[in-house]
């Protein structure tokens, strides 16, 4: 079971491996993490260029890094137990580092005529292990999910004033307690929403909004088996407890032709992240989208994005939950010629496009963004900062659109643009005119 913090910073040599830990604490420098029955590993990035490489025996315990250190255990070490903890790795197959480090340890132990413990990474997952495992943690989320759902209720009786006047310490305090409760993803709204009262960018009645999905997200969990698989897999994913890629491997695979439609990145405090939108080349219709998500931390590179507009070959490991699903590149996709004249595929108006929308909220209110194609559009708007469709509809730009782009591109019309609906504004990620893609 994953231990408490507590447990792991009892385990820390002295104080200041026990605060580097903390610092290093946080997905972003991180890389290749998992665990098993009696393993835990993980790959950090230091200041060379070569992660340092961490391994932990959880029945011992007993830790091996590759770091220069002569604490045992390590600022590394501490931080993949405190991130294990707080439900950040998932499970998976042990990396070759660990694997290997664990059979040494199996063959002196036996060597010397004493019992070893069970660390072969090799031997096969026990279920009954495993389903102990998610047991246990369901029942912390179970708590932390009550716990959450008096301070929502606390929340509303005091007023959404009081609640825009309160101090960060006073979010950051039901942040770490939903940590604690292995709900991560739960946390990070909530520091989100401190973080935009502070800046001034959150008004009474977008925190209303927020509370809201938030008390949704929390009745959803205590009433998750009565939800479609789908949806429960979609919460999962939002109160942050992962799906490990190996698995997402072993399941549902789609192989196929890909119109890349666009791209995003965005930096989330020291996380870079990359979406990459597709959609097949050979369905008629208003086929589904697919997103590729990928996350980098301080000293990792994100992968080059696809070219928008290209199509590629490739099978896409499909994680579970409802449309538009998440995905992964299983291999390296592979180009394929673009017939002269493509387009994005089928495109639709505004108010098709913000009725899909309605209907996304609708069957899952925690997730925010709608990728659409709109056909025929134009710049609209004093300072060209709306789109414009054939029947007079109009939808704002999010504010960061760099407009004067967007005009030099389009010339103030186009044939079609692809990107994402978000709060009710439009982001531009590709635009298709006189038979140019270009991306924004």
């Amino acid at each position: 079971m994953p231990w408490t913090q507590e447990r792991v910073l009892a385990v820390a040599p002295d104080a200041a491996s026990m605060s580097a830990g903390r610092t290093l604490a946080k997905p972003g420098p991180w890389s290749g993490t998992g665990c098993n029955e009696s393993l835990l590993w993980g790959s950090c990035q230091g200041s060379g260029k070569k992660p340092y490489q961490v391994s932990i025996d959880l029945n011992g315990p007993a830790y091996k890094c590759s770091c220069p250190s002569r604490k045992f255990p390590c600022k590394h070490a501490i931080a993949l137990l405190l991130l294990w903890s707080e439900g950040v790795v998932g499970d998976g197959t042990a990396a070759d580092f660990a694997a290997d480090w664990a059979g040494a340890r199996s063959r002196r132990t036996a060597s010397t005529g004493t019992a070893a413990a069970d660390v072969s990474p090799a031997a096969a997952p026990d279920p009954a292990a495993r389903a102990a495992r998610r047991a246990e943690r369901a029942a912390k989320m179970d708590a932390g999910v009550d716990e959450f759902s008096r301070w929502l209720s606390d929340l509303m009786r005091a007023g959404l004033a009081d609640a825009m006047r309160r101090p960060d310490a006073w979010w950051e305090a039901a942040a770490a307690r939903l940590v604690d409760a292995q709900l991560p993803g739960l946390a990070e709204r909530v520091r989100d929403t401190a973080g935009d009262i502070t800046h001034g960018d959150l008004a009474p009645a977008d925190l209303l909004e927020r509370t809201g999905v938030w008390w949704t997200m929390a009745r959803g969990w205590t009433r998750r088996e009565s939800l479609a698989p789908a949806l429960q897999a979609d919460l999962q994913t939002a109160l942050g407890w992962p799906i490990p890629t190996a698995e997402v491997r072993a399941g549902e695979l789609r192989e196929g032709v890909w119109i890349v439609v666009g791209s995003h990145r965005t930096e989330i405090g020291r996380l870079a992240q990359q979406r990459t939108w597709l959609r097949p080349a050979t369905i008629d219709g208003d086929p589904e989208f697919v997103v590729v998500l990928e996350t980098a931390g301080p000293g990792q590179s994100l992968d080059v994005p696809q070219l928008a507009g290209a199509r590629v070959r490739a099978t896409l490991g499909v994680y579970p939950g409802s449309a538009p699903r998440r995905v992964l590149f299983t291999e390296p996709p592979a180009p394929e010629p673009t017939p002269a004249g493509s387009r994005l595929g089928p495109g639709t108006t505004l108010a098709a496009a913000f009725a899909g929308a309605a209907d996304h909220v609708a069957r899952v209110p925690w997730r925010d963004l709608y990728p659409v194609v709109l056909d025929d559009v134009a710049l609209g708007g004093p300072d060209c900062d709306h789109l414009v469709d054939p029947n007079g509809s109009a939808v704002p730009l999010v504010a960061d659109t760099p407009t004067k782009a967007l005009s030099a591109v389009t010339g103030g019309r186009a044939d079609q643009v692809f990107g994402e609906l978000d709060g009710g504004r439009f982001r531009v990620l590709t635009v298709l005119a006189d038979g140019e893609v270009t991306p924004l």
